[in-house]
């Protein structure tokens, strides 16, 4: 699978049905520490890319969850909500909430290459 990146540590990469994954880096976690609890944009709601739509909260801190691309939640990863520690195990299978296979704005992204550098 594929990943792009947005500046504001999340990443979306397109799934075997054509919608947009999203969830947060592996940087992202690390900063936040033990996840436990998300608060994702709702089924149905339009998201702007790089704008905040949704919230996530660790032990230490909460943070705004930003859109890497623009589209419609299609659907919301009720398994990361009901364990959100696993956002913490495995950042980069563990999705928040996937996007309409027409969600815009893929080539203001970065490659992992160029995310990784500039972190």
């Amino acid at each position: 699978m594929k990943y792009f990146f947005s500046k504001d540590h999340t990443w979306a990469a397109q799934s075997g049905d054509g919608t947009w994954l999203v969830g947060i880096t592996d940087y992202a976690q690390n900063m936040l520490g033990d996840v436990v609890f998300i608060d994702p944009p709702k089924v149905g709601q339009a998201v702007e890319q790089f704008t905040v739509c949704g919230l996530i909260e660790s032990v230490k801190t909460g943070s705004d969850i930003y859109a890497p691309l623009s589209g419609v939640v299609q659907v919301v990863n009720e398994e990361a909500l009901s364990s959100p520690e696993k956002v913490n195990d495995h950042p980069y299978t563990t999705w928040l909430f996937k996007l309409g296979a027409d969600a815009s704005g893929i080539e203001s992204l970065l490659d992992q290459a160029v995310y990784e550098a500039e972190l």
